[in-house]
């Protein structure tokens, strides 16, 4: 029987082969275990990105425990004092509520004492507080225009004059829908996340039978005809600030031409930055996720836009400067951290890049009340260094292209000219997690209604969204103000109503003081109120 020789070139071929199969199976089981950990983390885990600073701080700088926004400390005299046993709570009650007042007595005939038979008088009184819920109610309000003509012209004239009294116009003419309740449907659904199918059925309990089809018409009705001239005002005034952010997400509408029920829109958003003092936050929708929209939406804009890595965001004008977002950067190195084994998080490279991003998110933290003027210093002396650390130590860092980690290095080296951007002005804010909120009620309301029925549907969703989230940013009470606008639009330039489209927005000095929100007095500004048991 022959035996089959094999080289010494051939034997190291075979084990040069079995060593390369071996490493990209070791490759594949490590990206599996990341993908493991990190799905039951998202599944079972808590959505808290926080991360433990005692444990994974690598920075023991003096200026790590100062607070730039606090004033000097001044000397007192301690005293010994004692405090109750408090409790946290944050229920409080407007003091313009309206009382409505329950009093008992007793019948005369029962005014008797129990004792000496003697006539009882009143000593004092014993007094309890509820909150009594009113449920929505509906009336119907019938307008009357009287007619008048003059009795002297009729027995004299073959002319006889006829004056109208002044009789407000219809939100939509023809129809049963007033300005009152177009606007609760509408902050219903886009504020409260209740589908139309939910309103029908909730009206048709109180027995007022109103399909969701003609819900809808209002809706469009009346976003095309008055809100869509004051959105087209905020857009322009929008692109007239200097500092905005910038985010977008999924849609689905049913009914698109050219597309399938089952394919992607999208809802973009634009608003402006905490250097603004009146927010302004629109949102727009778009088939599609080209990068032709928000060059169409931001032509006449110049500044800086605050958004995240996608690449459309890069193809806008050179008068627009691109900035990006630490928070992003962050996620993705949290991710890579939360995906190893809980005894190697503390010691790996990913917390390692998290404590960086942790100590530059510190320093915002520390300017906030700060000058713009006076931030971009403090950013160049403290936040510019320990950014270009971090970049170093991203440099010299070895990981495979395909982990969690091997991602979020290559995002933060491919974007690193826009991350850094916020160091050039100090109206910029570190990260874009201002848009990020800001599109969180569009996502809630998708949850629940799921999807729209046509584009002029997702359009008139947009046009809402905009108004009640900037409503909202504002101080404004959002079915006060979509109540206001639907009362006014209609009868513009006419006595006793606003002027002009401008005097509609929600920063106009013409607004009243019921469609702003009542704060509550004597709270204090983290409206967290400790009461004594």
């Amino acid at each position: 029987m022959e035996t089959q020789t094999i080289s010494a070139v051939e034997l190291l071929s075979i084990i040069e082969e079995k060593d390369r199969k071996i490493t990209e199976l070791m490759q594949q089981n490590q990206w599996l275990m990341e993908q493991f950990h990190l799905l039951r983390r998202k599944q079972f885990g808590t959505s808290s990105e926080q991360s433990n600073t005692d444990q994974m701080s690598l920075f023991n700088e003096a200026e790590a425990g100062a607070d730039l926004t606090l004033p000097e400390p001044s000397l007192s005299e301690v005293k010994a004092h004692y405090r109750k046993k408090t409790r946290l709570t944050t229920d409080r009650l407007p003091e313009d509520l309206p009382v409505e007042i329950i009093e008992y007595e007793l019948a005369g005939s029962d005014c008797i004492c129990p004792d000496c038979r003697g006539e009882l008088h009143s000593m004092g009184k014993e007094t309890r507080e509820e909150l009594k819920i009113i449920p929505a109610k509906a009336v119907i309000v019938r307008h009357v225009r009287h007619i008048y003509a003059c009795r002297n012209c009729e027995n004299t004239s073959d002319k006889v004059p006829f004056v109208k009294a002044v009789m407000p116009e219809p939100v939509i003419k023809g129809g049963f829908a007033s300005p009152e309740s177009i606007a609760h449907i509408a902050v219903q659904k886009f504020m409260m996340a209740s589908p139309l199918y939910r309103q029908e059925q909730e009206w048709k309990l109180s027995g007022i039978l109103l399909s969701r089809q003609t819900m809808s018409n209002w809706l469009i009705k009346a976003s095309e005809i008055w809100l869509e001239p004051i959105y087209e005002v905020m857009k322009k005034r929008l692109c007239e600030h200097d500092v905005l952010h910038g985010d977008e997400t999924v849609l689905q509408v049913l009914r698109e031409p050219g597309k399938t029920a089952q394919s992607k829109s999208y809802m973009w958003l634009y608003r402006t930055s905490g250097e603004a003092s009146h927010q302004l936050v629109l949102y727009e929708y778009q088939p599609d996720r080209k990068y032709i929209h928000p060059q169409e939406f931001l032509k006449d804009f110049s500044g800086y836009l605050h958004c995240d890595g996608y690449e459309a965001y890069h193809k806008l004008p050179e008068s627009i400067t691109v900035v990006g977002c630490l928070a992003h950067l962050r996620r993705k190195m949290f991710d890579a951290m939360k995906s190893l084994p809980k005894e190697s998080q503390a010691a790996s490279n990913a917390a390692r890049g998290v404590s960086y991003l942790d100590k530059l998110f510190h320093f915002e933290k520390q300017f906030a009340l700060l000058s713009p003027e006076n931030r971009i210093k403090e950013r160049e002396q403290l936040s510019r260094p320990l950014m270009d650390e971090f970049f170093d130590w991203m440099e010299r860092l070895s990981v495979l292209p395909n982990t969690l980690l091997g991602k979020a290095v290559y995002y933060a080296k491919s974007q690193r000219k826009y991350l850094e951007h916020y160091l050039l002005d100090g109206r910029l804010e570190i990260s874009n997690n201002r848009a990020e909120r800001s599109i969180k009620p569009f996502v809630i309301g998708r949850k629940n209604w799921l999807f729209s029925n046509t584009p002029s549907g997702a359009r008139a969703s947009a046009i809402y969204y905009s108004l009640i989230v900037t409503a909202k940013e504002n101080g404004l009470n959002p079915f006060e103000y979509l109540t206001w606008i639907l009362t006014n639009a209609p009868n513009l330039g006419k006595p006793g109503f606003a002027g002009s489209i401008s005097d509609l927005l929600p920063g106009s000095s013409a607004l009243p003081d019921k469609v702003f929100s009542p704060r509550p007095k004597n709270t204090i500004p983290e409206k967290l109120v400790w009461e004594e048991d």
